[in-house]
C-alpha cells in the first residue's frame, strides 16, 4: 500500500496524549493501520483572513505541486526508456526512499523558516516548483526533438524499400555518373512484376539503355533495380513506371550528401548519449526537490486547518496512518467513532458540504483534518 492518511486531532492535556489514544486504539488494539507521527514546527499564525485565504491557496497548491512530482518521476521514466524498470530505485527524496522521506518528515527549516509568514513560506514554494516546470518544458522539448529527429533517420533506414533511405544499398560503380546525356534511375518493382518489368522497362520509353537494368535488395514486397537512360526523358519515363505500378525513387547518387547522413545519426546519437547523464542527475535532483515541496505543502495544509477547526491557541497532533488495504473501511469507522465529538455535521465523507473558507466543497470530510497521500508516482490513475 502507498496510500497514507495524513489527520490531525486537537491536544488533549498534552498532544502526547492525542497520539497515544489514537494509536492505542487503531494499532494496538486493532491493528488497523502502521502510525506515525508527523513533527510539524511552531509556524507564524497570522490573522483569521491570512488562515481562511491560505486554505484555498494551499489546496492549488498542492495539486500543482503534486502534479509536477508526478510529471518529474514520469519524464524520468521516459527518458530511462529500456531502463524504465529501475526508475522506482531512482525516486527519492533528500535521498531516502518516498515511503521513509514521508514518515521520518523533518521541516527544512533552512529552505522554508518558520520565522517567515505561512504566505511567505506558501510563496517560496511556489516560486521554486514553477521554477522546477518551467525548466523541464525546456529540457523536455529539447531532449525530445533530439530524439525525434535521431527516431526520424533510424526510420527511414528501416522499413519498405517504397520509403526507406537506400544511401546504405548502393554503391557508385551501380549508377553512371558525370555523364552530360546519360542518368540512372533507381525503381522499387513489386516482387509479382518482376517478369513485367524485365520484359517492358526497355520499352517505357526512347532512349533507355538496352540490358542497363540490375536487381541491388528486396524486401517481403519490393525489389530495387536501377535503370540507365536519357536525361531528357526521365520525365517520361517516371510516368510510364506509375502506369505499371513502377515507382521511381526519388534518389541521386551523392558520396558527400549520404556521408552527412551517416554522420548526421552519428552526431545526433553521440548528442542523446551525452545529454542523457546530465538530464537523469537534474530529474532525480528535481524530483526530490519537487516531493519535498508537495509534503512540506501537506504539513502547512495541516497546520492551517486545524488552526482553523480547532482554534487557538495552537494545540493539535499532527499523524500519519499508513492503513493496510484490507482495514481501510474498518479504520474510517473507528476514527470517525473516535472524533465524531469534535464536529457533529461530518458523520460521513459523502456528504458534500460547503464551509466558507476551508474550501471543502463536494470533498472528503471527516470530523478531523484528513489529506491523502498517494506516495506511487508511478500510478498516473490515482493522480
Amino acid at each position: 500500500m502507498t496510500e497514507y492518511w495524513l489527520i490531525s486531532a486537537p491536544g488533549e492535556k498534552t498532544c502526547q496524549q492525542t497520539w497515544e489514544k489514537l494509536n492505542n486504539e487503531v494499532s494496538q488494539q486493532q491493528n488497523l493501520s502502521v502510525n506515525y507521527k508527523l513533527n510539524i514546527p511552531d509556524l507564524k499564525v497570522g490573522t483569521l483572513d491570512v488562515l481562511v485565504g491560505m486554505s484555498d491557496d494551499l489546496g492549488k497548491l498542492d495539486a500543482f505541486c503534486e502534479g509536477i512530482a508526478r510529471k518529474v518521476a514520469q519524464y524520468l521514466g521516459d527518458v530511462l526508456e529500456e531502463q524504465r524498470d529501475k526508475l522506482q530505485e531512482n525516486l527519492l527524496a533528500n535521498g531516502m526512499d518516498l515511503n521513509t522521506y514521508l514518515t521520518r518528515f523533518q521541516w527544512d527549516m533552512a529552505k522554508y523558516p518558520i520565522k517567515q509568514s505561512l504566505k511567505n513560506i506558501a510563496d517560496i514554494i511556489s516560486k521554486q516548483v514553477s521554477q522546477i516546470d518551467s525548466d523541464l518544458k525546456s529540457k523536455a522539448s529539447n531532449y525530445n526533438n533530439l530524439k525525434q529527429n535521431l527516431q526520424s533517420l533510424e526510420r527511414k533506414a528501416t522499413g519498405s524499400l517504397l520509403t526507406r533511405n537506400i544511401g546504405d544499398m548502393v554503391k557508385k560503380e551501380d549508377f553512371v555518373l558525370s555523364s552530360e546525356y546519360l542518368q540512372t534511375v533507381v525503381v522499387c518493382v513489386p516482387k509479382q512484376f518482376y517478369p513485367e518489368w524485365k520484359l517492358k522497362y526497355e520499352t517505357l520509353t526512347d532512349m533507355v539503355v538496352p540490358r542497363s537494368t540490375s536487381l541491388l535488395a528486396e524486401d517481403n514486397e519490393y525489389g530495387l533495380f536501377t535503370v540507365t537512360l536519357f536525361k531528357r526523358v526521365v520525365d517520361e519515363f517516371k510516368h510510364h513506371c506509375r502506369e505499371h505500378k513502377f515507382i521511381v525513387r526519388d534518389f541521386v547518387y551523392d558520396e558527400e550528401q549520404l556521408m552527412a547522413g551517416k554522420n548526421e545519426i552519428s552526431k545526433l546519437e553521440a548528442d542523446k548519449k551525452r545529454q542523457f547523464g546530465p538530464l537523469v542527475r537534474w530529474l532525480k535532483v528535481n524530483f526530490s526537490e519537487a516531493f519535498t515541496a508537495w509534503i512540506h505543502v501537506k504539513a502547512l495544509r495541516v497546520f492551517v486547518e486545524s488552526v482553523l477547526r480547532y482554534g487557538l491557541p495552537v494545540n493539535f497532533q499532527a499523524m500519519l496512518l499508513h492503513p493496510y488495504k484490507k482495514t481501510m473501511k474498518r479504520l474510517r469507522d473507528v476514527l470517525n467513532q473516535l472524533y465524531s465529538h469534535l464536529d457533529n455535521t461530518a458523520y460521513t465523507a459523502e456528504k458534500e458540504i460547503d464551509i466558507p473558507g476551508l474550501g471543502l466543497a463536494s470533498q472528503e470530510y471527516y470530523p478531523y483534518v484528513f489529506y491523502k497521500i498517494n506516495v506511487d508516482m508511478l500510478d498516473v490513475a490515482k493522480f
